[in-house]
């Protein structure tokens, strides 16, 4: 039986459908790799039709055409038309076919629309012969809904059935042909399978595990693509930047010939990261105290790398514990057509120095031109030199005891890649003895008089381990409140261990200190060892070693700390 050329069905190209940006809320849709959506190349039909004859009334001299137009879909559309000259006669098995207003019947739902009556369905290959594969025609068949043997058909019900089919995933082209015969019009679809998935090339995956990639695609290895199988694919991979806070996800995807996949990943790197000060009260850009290479050095995001949400979020926390910040925002723009991210982080200032004093006069019980003063005094300044330096002077008077302190520290030494840190300490203290050693035999006080310098250095060695080292030169000695030395106290104990008015050491001090802390508890173990070091013979000598262990945990609404503390030490005289 021949092919009537009076029915045939078009089919368009096939889209698929794009995967749209909200899935991923940390991409910035002005992004250019934002834009991109997956599209298929296993077909591109050139236009789809839109018009197609709704009703025959006749054949002959008063033969009408009524033309309407059907949407445009996504996968396919089909139209219905005539041959181009309605006087030429077509003959099957040597008889003219016949006509065509037999197989009409009423109007339904719309009035452009005219249903068919369809006497057979089949599935084909592209060619008109018989699948090879009898699973993908068992496919193809279950995808039917309206179209069935015997059942009058609308235009719009066989583009349905053709999004059906094309639906399932293993097609990647599907033309409805219908044929007249002698028992009726035959609807034919011609489906043309996908290839088998042969191989798999990514490209711009920088920061995917390919252990990933080879877990999503190996179940799929010689077997026929499923578009469905790789849009779950596409969301997984998309959902590996998601949870790990990455700008990154598939910007396309296309099947080669011998069913090579190609994968094209886009990841937004950084291109360039800028510190932009902001005023306190305007909000407005202004010039910083701090140098940017500063805040630059504490960041762990750096230019080249993926931009990371989580990374960022830390990166901020981190310039936030330096002290020297009120705020600090993080805003990533397009760095034109690159794909690449600029970022731009914001700060606020806090105000860098300060100053407090305070005084008094109470009833002493000291004698002398300053009997009954006390007071304090304090300046501090967290940002010295623009470089998070920090520097603390404090003097503090008591009735007897008294206390003058500089500090100095520089958090990260500048030059230095292991992020190392020091602290110069330098101390005069006067603090009361008379509860251990008792009053003089004139009832004056005995007052502890030290004067200590130090310097130490500290660094991260280990995750959750630091390290510290320094050397520490103290010289302690007794007086009285006149301030004349004293070499014993009331009880005629020897105040100093040297004999002398006073004892000099030089102390070696190292500490290692573990901390770890989760959802359910913390732990810290300090390990610390001090040694004085004999420089002059009569320098003091002794070793000491201090350990403690801390342990928090959570029982239910209650929180338990478990402390270990044991002491132990060595002295020696020299």
């Amino acid at each position: 039986m021949g092919r009537n050329e009076d029915v045939r069905f078009v089919s368009s190209s096939i889209k698929l459908p794009s995967f749209p940006s909200t899935n991923h809320p940390f991409v910035f849709s002005n992004l250019p790799f934002c834009s991109q959506t997956l599209t298929s190349n296993l077909i591109k039909t050139r236009e789809s039709i839109t018009n197609f004859i709704s009703s025959i009334t006749n054949r002959g001299k008063n033969e009408k055409f009524f033309t309407s137009k059907s949407s445009l879909l996504c996968s396919s559309s089909l139209a219905l038309a005539r041959q181009e000259d309605l006087n030429q006669n077509v003959l099957v098995d040597g008889k003219e076919p016949p006509p065509l207003k037999a197989q009409l019947v009423s109007r339904v739902g719309r009035e452009d629309e005219e249903r068919v009556l369809i006497s057979e369905v089949l599935i084909r290959n592209k060619d008109g012969d018989e699948l090879e594969r009898k699973d993908l025609e068992e496919e193809a068949a279950a995808a039917l809904k309206a179209c069935r043997p015997n059942s009058a058909l609308t235009v719009r019900e066989v583009q349905e059935d053709v999004h059906r089919i094309m639906e399932r995933g293993y097609f990647c082209s599907c033309m409805p042909v219908a044929v007249d015969t002698r028992d009726g019009i035959r609807l034919v679809f011609q489906v043309e399978p996908n290839q088998e998935f042969q191989g798999l090339v990514c490209e711009g995956a920088n920061v995917l595990p390919s252990k990933f990639l080879e877990d999503s695609f190996r179940d799929a290895y010689g077997k026929i693509v499923n578009i469905r199988r790789l849009n779950e694919v596409i969301h997984s991979i998309d959902g590996w930047y998601r949870e790990r806070g990455l700008f990154g996800l598939v910007s396309d995807l296309e099947i080669l010939s011998g069913g090579i996949i190609r994968l094209q990943v886009s990841e937004a790197e950084v291109n360039n990261i800028t510190i932009r000060f902001l005023d306190r009260k305007t909000g407005e850009p202004t010039t910083g105290k701090t140098k940017p290479e500063t805040i630059l050095r504490q960041l762990t995001t750096k230019k080249g790398q993926v931009y990371s949400l989580l990374q960022g979020k830390r990166d901020v926390e981190t310039v936030l514990t330096m002290g020297i910040m009120e705020d600090v925002s993080i805003i990533p723009q397009p760095a034109g057509d690159t794909g690449k991210v600029d970022l731009i982080m914001n700060v606020v200032e806090r105000v860098s120095g300060g100053f407090s004093a305070g005084g008094g006069i109470s009833s002493g019980i000291t004698s002398g031109p300053l009997s009954g003063l006390v007071g304090s005094f304090a300046y501090s300044h967290r940002n010295v030199f623009g470089r998070n330096q920090k520097l603390n002077v404090s003097w503090e008077r008591g009735q007897i005891d008294s206390i003058f302190r500089i500090n100095y520290t520089d958090p990260w030494i500048e030059g230095d890649d292991k992020r190392t840190s020091r602290s110069i300490m330098v101390q005069n203290s006067r603090t009361p003895g008379t509860v251990v050693h008792g009053n003089q035999p004139d009832n004056s006080n005995v007052t502890i008089g030290r004067v200590t310098a130090g310097i130490e250095f500290s660094r991260p060695f280990r995750p959750k381990w630091s390290g510290t080292a320094g050397l520490i030169y103290q010289r302690a000695g007794a007086r009285d409140e006149r301030g004349g030395p004293l070499i014993k106290d009331y009880y005629n104990s020897p105040l100093t261990a040297s004999g002398n008015t006073h004892d000099d050491m030089i102390l070696a001090k190292l500490e290692s200190v573990y901390t770890d802390s989760g959802d359910h508890g913390s732990s810290m173990l300090v390990l610390n060892m001090e040694q004085g070091l004999p420089v002059m013979p009569e320098w003091l000598c002794f070793n000491r070693v201090n350990g403690r262990a801390r342990k928090g945990m959570e029982l239910g609404p209650a929180r338990v700390l478990f402390v270990w503390w044991p002491r132990g030490g060595k002295f020696l005289s020299p």
